[in-house]
C-alpha cells in the first residue's frame, strides 16, 4: 500500500485523512506545517504527499516545488478550501499531480485519486526514467544536493563544458572530483569522444609513462607489442588525471611539453604523434604549497589551471545532506533488498551535525553499513558508527553528593552540552508531536515563536 504524508494546518483535516486512510491499509504520516513536512520528506520516501494551500508561513506550492525537486517521483496533491482561478493555475504550473477543493466531497474525491496513483506511479516511473536518462546526457545524474555552493557547482558545469580550456579541479578527498570531471565532458562538444581516466598516483614513474604515452615494441624488456597510450586512446575526447599532485617532477617536465606542443612521443619511438585531448586535472593537494615547497612545477600549474574550480566540503554543505542520504536509502534499500525506507529524526540530526571528513564518499559507505545492520523500517542512532554518535550522545556532568555539577578533571565543554540538550529537547518534542510545531511548543512549555527560534537555530 502507499506511503502518505498529509499536510494541513487544520488538525481535524490531519486526523480525518489520517484515520481514513489508515483504515483502507496505508501507512499515513501528518505534519501541521511545511517546515515539519520538509523534515518528513528529508528522512522517509513517500508515494502521495497531500498538503493544504494556505498555512502560516510556507504555503502548500512551496512544499510542492521542494517535493518536485527533492522527490520528484512522488505524487502531489494540492487542496484548497479558498479555490481560485489563480491558485488553480499555480498548483498546475508548480507540477501538481492533483488539485482538489476542500468542500463535503473531499474525502471521496481524495480517495479516487490515491486508487488511481498505481497508473498514475507507472507514468512517474517512465518520467523519472527521461529525468536520469537527461542527467546521464549531462554528467549529473550523481551529483547530488540543491546547496547554494553546489548549485554554483552546476552553474560553472554548465559554463566551462562547452569550452576546450584546460579544468583543475581542487578539493578534499571523497568531494566528487571524477563526477564533476565527468559532468564538464558530457556538457562539452567532446562528449560523443573517449572520456578516459588515470590515477596520477597510482604508477611509478617508468609505468606512468608508458601508461599515458603508450610504447613500442621492443622499447624495453616484456614490450612484445605496439601499446596506445592514454593520450592516443583519448584522442578528441578528455582525459582526467586525478592526483596529479603526486606526479613525479620528471614526469611533470615531459607532460608540461606535451600540453604545450600537442604531440606525444611513445617510449621507445622516434616519431611523434599529433594529439588533440581536453585535460582536466584534480588535485587534494594545495599546489601552490607544493610549488613554494618545490614539489610541483609552477610552469605546469599555470598550463592546468585555465579553469580553476573548488569542490568544498561536505561541512560546508550540510543542506545536502538529508538529499544524499535519502538518494543513498533509496538505492542501498533496493540493492540490499530490504525494507528500510527512511531515518529517525535523531539520526539525520548526527549524521548532520558530523563533520565527515571523507566527504560524500564516507557518508555512502556510512549509509551502507546502516542500511546492512538495521533490522526496523527506519535508519535508527543504534546502527550509526561510534565515531559520529561519540560526544554527541555523552551524558552531561555527573552530579556530586552536595547536588553541584561534577566537572572532570579534563573539564567540560558547557556551550555544547546547552547546546546538545537544546537540540535533543527540540528533536524529541518533534517527535512525540509527530513534527507539529504548535505541539512541540507546547510539550516544552515555550511559545511557539520561541520553538521557531530553536528549530532554525539547529536546523531541525
Amino acid at each position: 500500500m502507499a506511503h502518505l504524508l498529509v499536510v494541513d494546518d487544520e488538525r481535524s483535516i490531519c486526523e480525518l485523512l489520517e484515520i481514513t486512510f489508515r483504515k483502507e491499509g496505508h501507512r499515513v504520516e501528518v505534519a501541521g506545517n511545511v517546515e515539519a513536512a520538509r523534515r518528513k520528506l528529508e528522512s522517509n520516501i513517500f508515494d502521495i504527499v497531500i498538503s493544504d494551500i494556505r498555512m502560516p508561513g510556507a504555503s502548500g506550492v512551496d512544499l510542492l516545488k521542494y517535493t518536485k525537486e527533492a522527490a520528484p517521483s512522488t505524487i502531489f496533491i494540492l487542496i484548497t478550501g479558498v479555490p481560485t482561478v489563480e491558485t488553480a493555475i499555480s498548483a498546475l504550473n508548480a507540477g501538481a499531480d492533483r488539485y482538489v477543493i476542500k468542500d463535503h466531497d473531499l474525502v471521496d474525491q481524495l480517495r479516487r485519486a490515491v486508487q488511481q496513483v498505481d497508473e498514475t506511479l507507472k507514468l512517474k516511473k517512465e518520467a523519472g526514467y527521461l529525468r536520469r536518462e537527461l542527467h546521464r546526457l549531462t554528467g549529473q545524474e550523481n551529483i547530488i544536493g540543491h546547496s547554494p555552493k553546489l548549485r554554483a557547482i552546476f552553474d560553472m558545469i554548465q559554463t566551462v563544458g562547452p569550452q576546450s580550456s584546460r579544468v583543475l579541479i581542487t578539493g578534499e578527498s571523497g568531494t566528487g572530483k571524477e563526477l564533476v570531471a565527468r559532468a564538464i565532458h558530457e556538457n562539452s562538444q567532446r562528449k560523443d569522444r573517449p572520456f578516459v581516466t588515470i590515477d596520477c598516483g597510482a604508477f611509478p614513474e617508468t609505468l606512468l609513462e608508458s601508461e599515458l604515452f603508450g610504447y613500442v615494441r621492443g622499447a624495453f624488456t616484456g614490450a612484445n607489442d605496439n601499446r596506445q597510450g592514454l593520450f592516443a586512446a583519448a584522442h578528441g575526447g578528455t582525459l582526467f588525471m586525478d592526483e596529479i599532485g603526486n606526479m613525479p617532477l620528471s614526469m611533470q617536465v615531459k607532460l608540461y611539453r606535451v600540453l604545450q606542443e600537442g604531440r606525444i612521443r611513445p617510449l621507445g619511438s622516434t616519431e611523434e604523434i599529433e594529439v588533440d585531448v581536453r585535460i582536466i586535472a584534480a588535485t587534494n593537494k594545495d599546489l601552490e604549497k607544493e610549488i613554494a615547497e618545490g614539489r610541483f612545477r609552477d610552469d605546469l600549474f599555470y598550463r592546468l589551471s585555465v579553469i580553476p574550480m573548488h569542490l568544498p566540503p561536505l561541512r560546508e554543505r550540510r543542506d545536502d545532506i538529508p538529499l544524499l542520504v535519502r538518494a543513498f536509502l533509496d538505492r542501498l534499500r533496493k540493492s540490499m533488498n530490504k525494507s528500510v525506507e527512511g531515518i529517525e529524526p535523531e539520526a539525520m540530526g548526527l549524521l548532520e551535525a558530523y563533520d565527515w571528513p571523507g566527504n560524500v564518499r564516507e557518508l555512502e559507505n556510512t549509509m551502507e553499513r546502516c542500511v546492512a545492520l538495521e533490522t526496523g523500517p527506519r535508519v535508527s542512532v543504534n546502527v550509526l558508527p561510534e565515531k559520529i554518535t561519540r560526544g554527541v550522545r555523552a551524558p552531561m556532568a555527573q552530579v556530586s553528593a552536595n547536588g553541584r555539577p561534577a566537572i572532570p578533571e579534563g573539564g567540560v565543554d558547557l556551550e555544547k552540552q546547552i547546546q546538545d540538550l537544546e537540540k535533543g529537547y527540540i528533536e524529541e518534542a518533534l517527535r512525540m508531536s509527530d513534527g507539529v510545531g504548535t505541539r512541540a511548543a507546547e510539550l516544552l512549555r515555550m511559545t511557539y515563536r520561541s520553538f521557531r527560534h530553536y528549530s532554525k537555530k539547529y536546523n531541525l
